[in-house]
């Protein structure tokens, strides 16, 4: 097969890809789910067996425990959630007001400063921006529970994804060989190098993010409950879970949590000790978690990832969600790829071979 016919007939599988996520999209939650429990799971099942363990006990063992983990942090968790998302909500529009009232001062002194800046027209459109972001917000949140969090795919991801989880756990080994019989023979060893790649990033992102974003979130909800802020374990949760996307969740965590602070205390010592909460994660984040658990070998930089993160989430919603960050990860290995056999070309070389 020439090469211009391989490069359509990739174009025409990944094209059918797309497709089939777009029509499909609302009931692959589940079964992404499963795979990706699969993949991450996949090297503690393979460490078993070579402790002598059958593959089949192995996969059972780990499925079980890694389920049964889950269900006892939600029972444990949701509990303790449920008091305070109902009281954040409840409290947000008395939040609003007060945030409004404690920056009305800053308001008059730029007022004074200046004369002649039409200060109170940016109060009116940043008041309808607000309203506007805040309708988009919950228009996503809706969207979202509608396409991977209704009530039918809430119970297909607590029914299927044990299941898949299980059987592409059990095969993942002759799965993974089987693929790699398709491959094309004279360009397997390339193909075999880039997927390498695209494991070793999604593998040392998203384990290494889980893992800070885990850490993150026992800094803030601990930090945050001991300085007495009300729902801090739930903001210290959601900042370190969201930390994945870069500092979206620290700033969105930090914003909420100063205003909550400002309302309920009305005092500046309060308000410094939320700041040193956060002060304090980011550090630690910036130089033992990160460092630590993710590493420079990753590649994927910030803005590649909150892009993608949002181009998922505009498309597919949740599932788009969960699928950004492999598709990202494997066009960045793609693109380094191709620019590495670029820089080894001679269209990129002179005629000697060296750069000029």
């Amino acid at each position: 097969m020439s090469r211009e016919r391989q490069f359509w007939v990739w174009t025409a599988v990944l094209a059918a890809a797309i497709v089939l996520v777009v029509l499909v999209g609302s009931v692959l939650f589940p079964f992404i789910a499963g795979l990706a429990v699969a993949y991450f799971l996949d090297p503690v099942v393979d460490w078993m067996e070579k402790k002598g363990g059958s593959r089949l006990a192995a996969t059972l063992a780990v499925c079980i425990l890694f389920f049964a983990a889950m269900i006892a942090l939600v029972i444990v968790i949701a509990p303790l959630l449920q008091s305070q998302v109902v009281g954040l909500f409840a409290k947000v529009p008395a939040i609003i007001d007060t945030v409004t009232v404690w920056l009305e001062p800053a308001k008059a002194a730029l007022q004074e400063k200046f004369p002649g800046r039409p200060l109170d027209e940016i109060g009116a459109t940043s008041k309808n921006f607000g309203a506007a972001a805040a309708a988009w917000l919950i228009r996503v949140l809706g969207g979202i529970w509608q396409g991977g969090l209704a009530l039918f795919n809430a119970i297909s991801l607590v029914v299927i994804t044990p299941v898949v989880s299980f059987y592409l756990l059990r095969d993942w080994d002759d799965i993974v060989t089987r693929i790699d019989s398709w491959l094309p023979r004279g360009s397997a060893q390339n193909l075999r190098a880039i997927f390498a790649d695209i494991d070793s990033v999604i593998a040392g992102f998203v384990r290494g993010q889980m893992i800070v974003g885990l850490c993150l979130a026992v800094i803030y909800g601990v930090g945050l409950t001991l300085v007495g802020l009300d729902f801090g374990l739930l903001i210290g949760i959601a900042a370190g879970l969201m930390s994945f996307v870069p500092y979206f969740g620290m700033l969105i965590g930090l914003a909420i949590a100063v205003a909550i602070a400002v309302v309920q205390f009305g005092a500046w010592q309060p308000v410094l000790l939320v700041l040193a909460v956060f002060a304090v994660g980011q550090l630690l984040e910036s130089i033992f978690l990160t460092p630590k658990f993710v590493g420079d070998k990753v590649r994927l930089h910030a803005v590649w990832v909150i892009f993608a993160l949002m181009v998922g989430g505009a498309l597919f919603g949740f599932t788009g969600i969960l699928l950004a960050i492999p598709v990202a990860a494997t066009i960045g290995v793609v693109v380094r790829f191709v620019i590495d056999q670029y820089l080894d070309s001679a269209l990129y070389k002179n005629s000697d071979g060296d750069p000029s």
